[in-house]
């Protein structure tokens, strides 16, 4: 598809994605690319409760999250049942994401840097599967890639955003792929470099062929931007399979400060975007500092990277 066909990301947020959207499945695309799971047939009556809150947060009453099983997120090839008695066992923490039979082979015991690239074609060609990690600048994106690999220094962390300018590939366990996408909304940067970022990124999005899921990284600790809203959107809209990760979940805003916790961001977020989608995105919450998620995240991967494998 050529970039000047590409819709332009001013879209109201507020308005439903094309009917074409509204009723889509979890399905292989052409390119092997799979989308949400549908809404369950089951009815619910009580909410499952999902125990997500870390042991450091001591000081504060914990507010648990209740998941409801059209709000969840289940795999291919995979059941789920009121009747069954595990079922709350088998939700990742702090997720809305069912565990699958493709669940295996999670750990990381090898990770490498690749190359960067400017361009699609650019990127690696060895059609091994890969996952993106995108979000806005200052999202604790490096540091996130860094705590899945427990490698320091293996993304490039610093305190000023906008680091990342290309799209950089490491290699896991020589298998599979964690991609490095430049952070978006950071202002500073100059407007022809934004522009430019904007293009390739959007580029590498439709047009990878070997690309499984985009992972997009919100951050929980402030109240919603618009400009995570417009992405996931533009994701929701082009079909892009998209898994939200909340990031900075360690960060407790007092209430009597008027702020609001991590869990309520992240529910805003997920409201606002609810009008996009026609099932629930998978998404997961996750602290670099305390390392929360970061188990999920590498199951959740798993699953996805072997149901690809398969079909």
């Amino acid at each position: 598809m050529a970039l000047a066909q590409l819709p332009r990301l001013n879209f109201s947020i507020f308005t439903k994605p094309p009917l074409s959207l509204l009723h889509t499945h979890f399905t292989l695309l052409p390119k092997h690319r799979f989308l949400f799971s549908p809404k369950s047939t089951l009815s619910v009556t009580e909410p499952i409760p999902i125990s997500h809150v870390s042991e450091q947060e001591e000081e504060e009453e914990e507010t648990p999250v209740t998941l409801s099983l059209e709000k969840l997120f289940v795999p291919p090839e995979t059941e789920v049942s009121l009747d069954d008695p595990s079922l709350s066992t088998r939700i990742l923490k702090g997720s809305n994401i069912v565990l699958s039979k493709y669940a295996r082979d999670a750990q990381i015991v090898q990770a490498e840097f690749v190359k960067s690239s400017v361009k699609t074609e650019d990127c690696p060609s060895d059609g091994l599967p890969e996952f993106a990690l995108v979000g806005r600048s200052n999202v604790g994106k490096s540091s996130l890639l860094n705590s899945l690999v427990r490698r320091k220094k293996l993304a490039l962390t610093s305190k000023k955003p906008g680091k990342t300018q290309c799209i950089n590939h490491f290699r896991i366990n020589d298998k599979w792929y964690l991609v490095d996408l430049p952070g978006y909304g950071y202002a500073s940067a100059p407007q022809e470099l934004r522009m430019d970022w904007n293009k390739f990124t959007k580029d590498y999005f439709l047009n990878r062929s070997t690309l499984v899921s985009v992972f997009l990284l919100i951050d929980a600790s402030i109240p919603t931007k618009k400009i995570d809203l417009e992405y996931a959107s533009w994701l929701g809209q082009n079909q892009i399979p998209m898994t939200l990760v909340f990031t900075k979940c360690d960060k407790r805003k007092k209430k009597k400060n008027g702020g609001k916790r991590p869990e309520e961001n992240m529910n805003d977020f997920q409201e606002l975007i609810r009008g996009f989608f026609e099932t629930a995105p998978p998404w997961i919450m996750t602290s670099s500092v305390t390392n929360q998620g970061r188990d999920e995240i590498l199951l959740h991967m798993a699953q996805l990277r072997n149901y690809w494998l398969k079909h």
